[in-house]
Parts: C-alpha cells; sequence; structure tokens
C-alpha cells in the first residue's frame, strides 16, 4: 500500500493566516492607539480651553478689585503667566495672561488668555475679551425730570428718564422712564403713564392697557424702570479743574462775562474775554420768568490766550464759556463751574453757532460739561449743529423762551431770530432739569434732529463721568 502526502503545504497556510492574524491585531492596536491619543488629546484640549477660561475670569475679578491696574499687579509688562491646579492642588496647566490697557479716550481693556496642560505642551488654546466701563453717554438723552417733546422732534438714540416722559415727536429707539405713572404738568386731569404721547389721539389713562404707537415710538417704550444714579455727574467738576490746572488750560474768572472757546481743525485754540453781550431787543422781556434769563450771545471779546491741543485735553473756566469751531484728530472736554459751589452763581456754557467733529468714527470727540445750564442762545445760527456730549450738571439744556415779534412790528418783543429753523445734535444731552429748544408757540427751533453717537459709549472724551467702576463683557472670540 503505497502512501502519498505534499509536504509543507499546512505550513504555508498557518504562515499565511498567521501573518493575516498579526497584521489584523497590529492594526487594532495601532487603531486602539489612536483612539486613545486622540481621545487624550481631546481631553487636554477641553481641558487647555476650561484653563483659557479660568484665565478670563481670574483678570474679571482683578478689574473688579484693581479697575486701574493693567499690569496684573507686577507693575512691569506682561504676558502673565498663573499655575493652574486641580482639585486635589495638583498644578495641572497654566493660564497666560496678554493685557492691552484702554488706549486714549477709551475704557476697552482687551485680555487674551492662553490655557495650557501639563499632560501635552503642544496644546494650547487661546481667548480674547474685551472688558469696558459703559459712560454716562450710554443714551441719546439723559433726564433727571420729567420732560415733554414736541411734534418736531426726532431722536435717533435711546430716551431715558428718572421722571416722566412724554412724547409727541418720533422715536427711533426705545424710550424709557423710572415712573410708572406721573402728573404731566403740560396737560390737566388724572396721572398719565410714564411715558405717553398726545400725538393724533392721546393714550389712555392708567390703568388702561399701554397701547402700541410705532408711529411714535418705533422700538417701543418701557417703565418704569430702574432709575439712573444722576449724582455721579455732579462729582467730577473739582477733578476737572484740577487735571485742567496741571496741563495749563485752567482759565480763573474773566472778571468779565466769561470765555470763548474757538477750535480749529488744525488743533489749534484760541480763547477770548467776552467783554460785551449783545443786548436785548427793545420789548424782550422775560415773560416766563426764567431763571438766568438773557440773551446769552456775545457782542465784543479780547483775544488772551492761543496754543495747540494735545490729542486729549482739558479745559476748565471758572466763568461762563462759549463754545465753537471744529475739531480735527483731537478729544476735548470743555467744563465750567465757580467754586465754592453755590447754586446763585453756578456758571453755564453756551453754543450758538456750529460745533463740529471732522472725523465720526471714534476718532474726534467734544464734552460739554456745564456746571448749571447749556444755553442756545438769541442769535444763534438758523441752522446749527453740535457734535459733542453735553452735560447740564445742575440745570438744564436748551434754549430760553423768547417771546416772538408781532405782526406790526419786529422791533417789539425779542425780534426775528425768535424763530430759529432746525438744531441738531450729534453725540448725547444729559440734563439735570427739563431739556428744551422749541416751544408750544412755535418759537425757538422748529425741528429738533437729535442723533446718538455711540462712539460716546466706550469711548467718552477726556474724563468724562462713567456709569460705574465696574467693568462688563462686551466681545469674546476663540482666536485657537
Amino acid at each position: 500500500m503505497i502512501h502519498s502526502t505534499k509536504k509543507g503545504q499546512l505550513s504555508v497556510e498557518i504562515l499565511f493566516f498567521g501573518a493575516l492574524t498579526v497584521v489584523f491585531i497590529t492594526g487594532l492596536v495601532f487603531l486602539a492607539v489612536a483612539f486613545f491619543q486622540t481621545a487624550s488629546r481631546g481631553v487636554n484640549r477641553a481641558q487647555a480651553f476650561a484653563i483659557a477660561e479660568a484665565g478670563v475670569e481670574y483678570y474679571r475679578w482683578h478689574l473688579a478689585h484693581a479697575p486701574a491696574d493693567f499690569t496684573d499687579g507686577t507693575g512691569g509688562p506682561g504676558p502673565y503667566t498663573h499655575p493652574y491646579y486641580n482639585k486635589d492642588g495638583v498644578e495641572i496647566g497654566q493660564f497666560v495672561l496678554d493685557i492691552t490697557p484702554p488706549s486714549l479716550g477709551s475704557t476697552v481693556v482687551i485680555v487674551r488668555s492662553t490655557g495650557k496642560v501639563n499632560a501635552d505642551p503642544s496644546i494650547a488654546r487661546m481667548i480674547e475679551v474685551k472688558f469696558a466701563v459703559s459712560s454716562f453717554a450710554r443714551y441719546a438723552i439723559a433726564l433727571n425730570n420729567s420732560v415733554r417733546f414736541g411734534e418736531g422732534t426726532e431722536v435717533f438714540g435711546e430716551i431715558f428718564s428718572n421722571g416722566g416722559i412724554r412724547f409727541d415727536g418720533l422715536a427711533h429707539n426705545l424710550v424709557q422712564s423710572a415712573q410708572q405713572s406721573y402728573d404731566d404738568p403740560d396737560h390737566g386731569g388724572a396721572n398719565e403713564f410714564g411715558v405717553h404721547t398726545h400725538k393724533t389721539t392721546a393714550d389712555p389713562l392708567p390703568p388702561a392697557a399701554v397701547p402700541d404707537r410705532p408711529d411714535v415710538f418705533m422700538a417701543g417704550r418701557n417703565f418704569p424702570v430702574p432709575a439712573l444714579d444722576f449724582t455721579r455727574i455732579t462729582q467730577d467738576l473739582a477733578s476737572l479743574k484740577a487735571q485742567a490746572s496741571s496741563s495749563g488750560l485752567y482759565f480763573a474768572s474773566s472778571t468779565a462775562y466769561g470765555y470763548e472757546l474757538a477750535l480749529a481743525t488744525s488743533g489749534a485754540y484760541t480763547v477770548y474775554r467776552v467783554d460785551e453781550l449783545t443786548p436785548r431787543p427793545p420789548g424782550c422781556t422775560n415773560t416766563s420768568n426764567e431763571p438766568n434769563w438773557g440773551t446769552w450771545s456775545v457782542e465784543s471779546e479780547t483775544s488772551i490766550a492761543s496754543g495747540t491741543l494735545a490729542t486729549s485735553s482739558i479745559f476748565f473756566f471758572e466763568d461762563d464759556v462759549w463754545v465753537r469751531g471744529q475739531v480735527g484728530g483731537r478729544r476735548v472736554t470743555v467744563a465750567s463751574g465757580r467754586f465754592p459751589d453755590n447754586p446763585s452763581t453756578r456758571s453755564s456754557i453756551t453754543v450758538n453757532t456750529n460745533l463740529l467733529y471732522t472725523n465720526y468714527d471714534g476718532t474726534d470727540a467734544i464734552a460739554l460739561i456745564a456746571q448749571n445750564d447749556f444755553n442756545v442762545g438769541l442769535f444763534s445760527d438758523d441752522i446749527l449743529r453740535i457734535d459733542a456730549a453735553i452735560v447740564a450738571q445742575n440745570g438744564r439744556v436748551g434754549r430760553h423762551y423768547y417771546q416772538a415779534p408781532s405782526s406790526q412790528s419786529q422791533a417789539d418783543k425779542c425780534g426775528p431770530t425768535t424763530n430759529r429753523a432746525r438744531i441738531t445734535l450729534y453725540g448725547s444731552l444729559i440734563s439735570n432739569q427739563r431739556y428744551g429748544f422749541g416751544f408750544t408757540d412755535l418759537t425757538g427751533y422748529l425741528e429738533r434732529v437729535l442723533i446718538y453717537d455711540p462712539n460716546l459709549l466706550y469711548s467718552p472724551p477726556p474724563s468724562f463721568p462713567l456709569t460705574s467702576d465696574e467693568y462688563v463683557q462686551i466681545s469674546w472670540t476663540e482666536l485657537q
């Protein structure tokens, strides 16, 4: 009996399938290792991101306790590295802070936080956050008293009042009041809504439902809301005086009627002593018994000082002051006040001719901070534009009531400049008392246009009052 075999056949098959098995197992091992590495790297990236966010929160806390410190408490340049510990007190990474302090005229702080983990030094996550303090010029109009906006008034920007608001013009943004209801001094009868209108059809009286009036309040109305703290804007004049004194832009009492400041786009400025005011026309009298009534218009003056503005400048006049001209690439604060503070001697600021920016991208800024009133005088331009953040700390922003001439004679009463065509205010208006440039008998400015400058919110003029000392986050960006 003969047996025949094929030597080596089984060994080849075993080697083949064994090789396949090794390749398969090796692939699984590599896949498992890769999956583990990916998962581990993902965990480390998430940990690095959490560490970067911890750095942001740390510096938010630091600014709350030291709002003027942008060196992480070191007094030296950054970046600033902080260890990061887990719950067991073991250091597992670090966050590195790069801090950019506010630029001139801004309150915006830029914090860039980079998170790193010790488990994988190749991983880094970066977050950039901007913190800022809002200025008091966050509204187109902010008032500490009840107010009436007549027909012919158009406002672009938010309106806020601690008193009630009657609005008969056109508001493109939100109108807010701290009052639920109030007794409107311009209208008899029962209390009315904190924000209401008499345009075309008067609003019903409380407790009726508040009607939707998009023809007046395009973005709506809101009341009551928490009141604004106006005491913050009455505390800064002494500080402004000290700053102006140190820079040589302080002017004591003129011993005359006050000063006029003329600004030029070149950066040049000229200060004049006001020697004489334009007298009132015959028959022009203070029929409304307004305090500080007058023409508030300059008749003659004498040049007493001149110079060139720094990029950021503060003028302080311990007297009444008139302002005119145009700035270009400059940020200017003009303040007026008499000390010691006495209600009977408080000073005012007046603008009768155009006061303008050249650049409307936030480069230029003007603040006019009056201890008492902000005025537009009797002999003001028929078409007047004022680019500024205007503050009347204790008085009002507006124009005095000048009685119109009779149809028989232009010589009696207050003359032809009683009636003006249009005033445009670009910036922000802050008034302690009632605001107004026009009156119900159509005297004053027939058309009033108020436009908010959004650059004033976080980039106000030098030393402009702020709403608080607290920084808020205004942007968040993941960079890496």
